[in-house]
């Protein structure tokens, strides 16, 4: 079942991206899609670059066309403050291809496919302002 995105409030989608039929399967993704969801894109970039899992590589070119969507198309969110909000995996079509087997049989083997969807947000908690320090000062 597809998720319907809501438009933000400028009226437009500048800040979903969206990657559709990526021929990696949608369980190794999820492996690495679950390490960025709810970081800072800074910190998320960094994680993809120097995660040793090969489906990092189409995340980061993902992460860093929705910044440049943001920065292109919202001009009152700062990029600095951006935050992957929501980040999942479906599954796309899955191509099946038929392997030879003895005794003239034929095993299917099943080429899955994948589509991230990856929503940026500004973060609430930097528009807060800084958190208070509650510890006391020792007399």
């Amino acid at each position: 079942m597809a998720v319907s995105l809501p438009d933000n409030e400028f009226g437009n989608r500048a800040n979903i991206v969206r990657l559709d039929n990526i021929r990696i399967s949608p369980r190794k993704l999820r492996v690495v899609i679950d390490q960025i969801r709810g970081k800072d894109v800074s910190e998320a970039l960094t994680l993809l670059t120097y995660s040793d899992r090969g489906a990092a590589r189409p995340l980061i070119r993902l992460l860093e066309s929705g910044v440049a969507n943001v920065a292109n198309c919202i001009d009152s969110w700062n990029i600095d403050d951006l935050i992957v909000h929501r980040a999942f995996v479906d599954e796309g079509p899955t191509m099946r291809r038929f392997r030879p087997r003895a005794q003239g049989r034929a095993t299917r083997i099943n080429k899955r496919t994948s589509r991230v969807t990856i929503v940026l947000r500004p973060d609430e908690d930097e528009e807060r302002g800084p958190a208070k320090d509650n510890t006391q000062a020792e007399a």
